[in-house]
């Protein structure tokens, strides 16, 4: 899911190695907390929260084997 997330982040930012992603297990969900680059939030967030509502969908479309629910954070 890491892998998943950094594709769709990478091409959206100026400065890729400033991504970081945190995976948070907990008992019924898995939280991925996504950061990057000051200047690069506006453009992952994209326009009236466009992008970053599409990542949650695609991501919660892609679930684990598991039935644990699944968030994208952005920080």
């Amino acid at each position: 899911m890491e892998k998943l997330i950094q594709t769709i982040v990478t091409p959206l930012v100026d400065h890729p190695e400033d991504i970081k992603i945190v995976k948070e297990e907990h008992a019924s969900s898995i939280t991925y907390h996504l950061s990057v680059h000051e200047s690069d939030m506006g453009k992952v967030i994209g326009k009236h929260g466009r992008i970053a509502k599409a990542m949650r969908t695609v991501t919660s479309g892609a679930k684990h084997t598991t039935s644990k629910k699944v968030f994208v954070e952005i920080d």
